[in-house]
C-alpha cells in the first residue's frame, strides 16, 4: 500500500466522489483506510448506564484504497506515485 497515515486523498469513486480529506488510519491487511469526513454512516448506540437514553451516532467507516487517490498537498490535484529500486554497490574489505 502506498498511503499511509496523515496523507491527504482524494475520493475517485463512491458516494463521496470528489471530497477530499487526510488519512486517519490505515488497514494493509484489508486494504482500507480510515478517511476523514467521508464514508460516514449512522448508527444506533445503546444506552451505557441505567436512566440514560440510546442514541444515533454518525460514524466514519473504512473505504478501499482503489477508491483513493493521493492528492497534492496545497493544489489538491491527484499525485501518481511509484516506487523505484535504487542499485547499491558492494563494498569489500580486506582484513
Amino acid at each position: 500500500m502506498k498511503i499511509k497515515k496523515n496523507d491527504n486523498v482524494k475520493i475517485i469513486a463512491g458516494k463521496d466522489k470528489g471530497k477530499t480529506g487526510k488519512i486517519l488510519r490505515a488497514f494493509p491487511k484489508l486494504d482500507k483506510v480510515l478517511v476523514e469526513g467521508i464514508n460516514k454512516k449512522k448508527k444506533n448506540q445503546k444506552s451505557t448506564r441505567k436512566g440514560q437514553k440510546g442514541q444515533i451516532i454518525e460514524k466514519e467507516f473504512p473505504i478501499h484504497v482503489s477508491n483513493v487517490a493521493l492528492a497534492g498537498s496545497k493544489t489538491k490535484k491527484i499525485t501518481k506515485v511509484g516506487e523505484k529500486v535504487a542499485k547499491v554497490k558492494e563494498i569489500k574489505t580486506t582484513k
